[in-house]
């Protein structure tokens, strides 16, 4: 699978015309993670990150389509850019485990702030196995954030 998905990003890239040197394959917070080395990566990422996930969104659009149900089982993977996603959800792993280690050390429950439903869906899942806390959503639109409590 992620050699079509590779393949389908650098078939993407070039149809574009972007220029980039390579494509690394990694994990960070249970995600499979495809950044494309640009040595001038602005045109990808375009402002506030909109490029990058507007690529990320058709090449799994594309992938949904190539790659047969069988082998697109769990098809979980995000286009990146000079590790620059990478980076967000490493920082966004590292408050919720940080958060969990506080409500665990105090014993309360902690509310961080209002996320995008791919960012609380990192927290559930960094947190999933951690001693002595469980996550819950609350709120609604754009005020919906992850809750950390602590669980005895």
């Amino acid at each position: 699978m992620a050699d079509g998905i590779e393949t389908i990003l650098k078939e993407f890239l070039d149809a574009l015309g972007v220029s980039y040197t390579g494509i690394q394959r990694s994990e960070v917070a249970g995600q499979t993670i495809f950044s494309i080395e640009a040595a001038d990566s602005r045109p990808i990422l375009g402002a506030h990150g909109e490029t990058i996930q507007a690529i990320d969104m058709l090449v799994k659009k594309i992938a949904e389509k190539r790659i047969t149900p069988a082998e697109g089982e769990g098809m979980m993977f995000l286009v990146d850019v000079n590790e620059f996603r990478a980076k967000q959800l490493r920082e966004i792993e590292t408050k919720a485990l940080m958060m969990a280690e506080r409500a665990r050390s105090f014993q309360y429950d902690v509310e961080l702030t209002p996320m995008s439903a791919y960012e609380r869906l990192i927290v559930h899942t960094t947190l999933q196995n951690s001693p002595n806390v469980k996550t819950e959503s609350l709120g609604e639109g754009r005020s919906r954030r992850v809750v950390i409590k602590y669980a005895a």
